[in-house]
């Protein structure tokens, strides 16, 4: 009998693969072999990320039309994220923090000696670069709070020299930054006390500030740039309706002229034609795909040439100033972004690398659209990938929820999407209440409701999948990071019936100690976290906030979980993800903790991602069945940071 059961529990927890290969986990979560690829401005190089022999991803660059590539920064451990070049084409910009603590300083790498100087050796300071001119080709404008901690100063610098001084200081109420055209910072959007939004202009850098628009939290705001003439500035709207409508709007008369609206979306691109300064094309989100609508006649002639050289989405990911070469990519659900040289004048297009260039697009799942009612009446729109060459029938399924939580999952290349299909997982991304790109009625509607409605849709995805017969109620799991770690506590503890187990990566436990604990550069908009969360210093907020914190229901959780944490996480503070886990022990509750010590609000070193995946690979083998890449030797990534808690 006793034998009988084990066969039909394995049985039960059977692995489902299709006929579909294994694919290594380094293959999908790794570093991307070819990345953001940027035209210098001169148009003769194209700087790239690419990991170097050591695996740590460095600044390569080529010339155009040849074979010459090399790395020319050569960080030790924590690889780049992103960069820009000097207008001037000699050098190069690129942001490096320590250990993910998010106080990013800003370096400069000369091509000719490959030198790398620290622009901003300010302790304790974050800085960003804002823009640069070919006005003033020696200058960055920078965003800094070394002043500051709390708010952002803008600081012109000259980059040969490090010459430096501030340029436009902060009131400590503004969030960001416009520059026009003639390199001079006139435009400004700000966080009210109420949490709503102002914009505000200045005529010269000499006149008085004054608002251009003030917007309620409900309202959606956001400014693009001033037009070439400075008279205008180019900016999206929900004033007077659901959706964003893109206007380009007087500062002298405040007159409005509209230019692009989807009664259906919200704007998820833009591209801007910095040449011009103007508006080339603005992206919609329609039934899950992007749709671009043009503001350029040309360009819209050449979206369909381009559409010629490969399928997928595309993007323009960089121009030259001459406006002559343009980098564009190409990418869909199973198919990792592929870049190609356009050249506007030929009409040609020519490869230039790939992100993921080994992995076979006949190996990975399709993605598709689905509708899910929520018990409100409210419609999520939500993404269904399932394993290759599988019936979506009786599957385990995996509810990946997404961050922010003022985010949005989008149809396309989805690394952990495609990771846990190929482990024979169902996985249901929902964009949730709050979810951004569908109106703001949607955003609004998860005003106060963390952890009540918004957690509410997604027990009614899960409930829409079993019904459809898509999910095995048996062996349904939770996932997510940040806000998705989040809902994964909060899924456990108030609807353990539904999770067979769950995953957090930097979830916070506790909304008191993460609405106090918040990083200092977010002080300005303290009041709008507050309007939509809730406040942790008003006595009228404290049963709300109590019901939405997962520490103080630990007790119900009784699926296994297993939290990822970053020591150096700015955001969410290691303290929260050790109350979870000292609530759970207390109550002699399942959990695995692992905490890595060079990392912060997420895993940016492979080393560590790799690990932490192998770690969910084997939790999920042992409550789902999911198939699984064994374990390295020594049951940890070499190079890893990883300590399991005890």
């Amino acid at each position: 009998m006793l034998l009988t059961t084990l066969l039909l529990a394995h049985l039960s927890l059977a692995a489902v693969d299709g006929g579909t290969p294994l694919l290594p986990r380094a293959l999908l979560l790794g570093n991307a072999e070819f990345a953001t690829p940027q035209l210098s401005p001169d148009g003769l190089k194209l700087g790239y990320l690419k990991p170097d022999e050591k695996n740590v991803v460095q600044l390569f660059v080529r010339t155009l039309g040849t074979a010459d590539d090399v790395a020319v920064t050569n960080e030790p451990a924590r690889g780049l994220r992103s960069f820009r070049w000097t207008e001037d084409s000699s050098a190069l910009l690129y942001p490096q923090d320590a250990d993910g603590d998010e106080r990013f300083h800003v370096f400069v790498v000369d091509l000719a000696t490959k030198s790398a100087r620290d622009l901003t050796p300010w302790p304790k300071s974050k800085n960003e670069v804002l823009e640069t001119s070919p006005k003033a080709p020696e200058l960055v404008l920078l965003t800094s709070n070394r002043r500051d901690a709390r708010a952002f100063d803008v600081v012109r610098l000259n980059w040969k020299t490090g010459a430096v001084f501030v340029d436009t200081q902060n009131p400590g109420d503004v969030t960001q930054w416009l520059v026009d055209v003639d390199f001079r910072v006139r435009g400004a959007r700000a966080t009210l006390p109420s949490g709503g939004t102002e914009l505000r202009v200045r005529d010269t850098v000499k006149s008085p500030w004054r608002a251009l628009i003030t917007a309620s939290l409900e309202e959606n705001v956001r400014p693009f740039g001033f037009s070439f003439d400075g008279k205008s500035l180019l900016l999206a709207s929900t004033i007077s309706s659901d959706t964003d409508r893109v206007l380009e709007k007087s500062l002298k008369t405040g007159t409005e002229r509209l230019l692009a609206t989807n009664a259906k979306s919200d704007v998820i691109d833009v591209l801007w034609n910095r040449t011009g300064s103007s508006l080339r094309a603005v992206g919609f989100e329609v039934e899950g795909r992007r749709e671009w609508t043009s503001l350029d006649w040309l360009f819209g002639v050449e979206i369909d040439q381009l559409k010629a050289v490969s399928p997928g989405d595309l993007d323009v990911v960089s121009t030259d100033r001459a406006d002559v070469k343009w980098v564009v990519s190409f990418s869909s659900d199973t198919q990792p972004a592929r870049y190609f040289l356009w050249d506007r004048k030929a009409k040609q297009a020519t490869p230039l690398g790939a992100s993921l260039p080994r992995v076979d697009p006949a190996t990975l799942a399709t993605m598709t659209p689905v509708t899910i009612p929520a018990r409100d009446g409210l419609v999520l729109q939500a993404f269904l990938t399932t394993p290759r060459g599988v019936a979506p029938a009786k599957l385990p399924l995996v509810l990946l929820v997404h961050g922010g939580p003022w985010w949005r999952d989008r149809l396309g290349f989805h690394a952990n999407a495609q990771w846990l299909a190929n482990r024979g997982a169902a996985v249901l991304q929902v964009n949730y209440r709050g979810s951004t790109g569908a109106g703001k009625r949607f955003v609004n509607a998860s005003n106060r409701q963390w952890g009540l409605a918004m957690q509410d849709d997604l027990s009614d995805a899960v409930a829409w999948a079993v019904k459809e017969g898509i999910a095995d109620p048996a062996r349904v799991a939770i996932m997510g990071q940040s806000y998705g770690g989040y809902a994964t506590l909060m899924g456990l503890a108030k609807t353990p019936e539904q999770y067979r187990c769950g995953v957090d990566l930097v979830g916070p436990a506790n909304l008191f100690t993460l609405l106090a604990a918040i990083p200092p550069w977010w002080k300005a908009q303290e009041a709008a976290f507050f309007r939509r969360v809730g406040n942790p210093s008003d006595p009228k907020d404290k049963e709300l906030l109590t019901a939405a914190s997962p520490a103080f229901i630990a007790d119900r959780i009784t699926a296994p979980l297993l939290i990822g944490q970053g020591q150096n996480d700015p955001r969410v503070l290691p303290a929260e993800s050790e109350q979870i886990v000292t609530a759970m022990r207390a109550a002699k509750r399942q959990v695995t903790y692992v905490v890595y010590s060079d990392e912060g609000h997420g895993l940016a070193r492979p080393e560590n991602r790799l690990d932490f995946a192998a770690r969910v690979e084997a939790f999920f083998a042992s409550c789902l069945g999911l198939r699984a890449e064994p374990l390295p030797s020594g049951g940890k990534q070499p190079g890893s940071s990883a300590t399991v808690m005890k």
